[in-house]
């Protein structure tokens, strides 16, 4: 996929409002094959006791505008090797890897479904991984803005957990901005509870 083509579908899927589906009784196993690059996951609106369910949009500060580094250009019109392309995606990348999380996040119990992105494991067992908000970020296309991305530290390995499963996750969130060589990560979660997440049925 040209890399200016994958940027813009990140954007176009940073800036879709996720679908908040009502919660119901069916619920299907999903697993990485059911799901494109790009896709998000719908919000169920299912809690968890002693967490707050949030979305990923709760993860931007009001007024931030991912798209600022591409104001006055039709990415439409514009291929890879155009240099007006290469210097749009680099200010991009500056912009997106700088992304400032939202302070009042910083401390709070939360639990939110993503797309996994495992960076240590303990033998079989994941210890550290990316919560990322769409399929295919990080592997298939470039990282989303970092406050679309949490790193997440395990307090027990996690087994089972493959590259891009769905989880719903719940922790505690800090605003320690890391670089982890897959993408730079605006919030660090000490991972307490995870659950593969099971897409409603319709």
């Amino acid at each position: 996929m040209p890399l200016l083509l994958a940027i813009c579908l990140g954007l176009a899927v940073l800036l879709s409002q996720p679908q908040h589906a009502q919660a119901q009784t069916q619920r299907k196993e999903t697993k990485p094959a059911d799901y494109r690059v790009g896709d998000r996951l719908p919000d169920d609106r299912k809690g968890a006791q002693g967490y707050r369910l949030i979305g990923w949009d709760d993860l931007m500060p009001k007024g931030w505008d991912p798209m600022a580094a591409f104001k006055g250009l039709d990415l439409a019109r514009l291929q890879d090797s155009d240099p007006k392309a290469q210097e749009a995606l680099e200010s991009a990348r500056r912009l997106w890897d700088q992304a400032p999380a939202e302070k009042a996040m910083s401390g709070q119990k939360v639990r939110i479904a993503g797309f996994v992105v495992p960076l240590e494991r303990r033998g079989e067992q994941v210890t550290e991984f990316l919560l990322v908000p769409y399929f295919g970020a990080c592997i298939h296309v470039p990282p989303p803005p970092a406050n679309q991305i949490i790193h997440v530290v395990a307090e027990k390995p996690v087994g089972g957990m493959r590259t891009m499963d769905a989880m719903w996750v719940s922790g505690t969130l800090g605003l320690d901005r890391t670089d982890t060589g897959m993408g730079v990560a605006g919030y660090r979660m000490r991972g307490e509870a995870f659950e593969a997440y099971t897409r409603p049925r319709s």
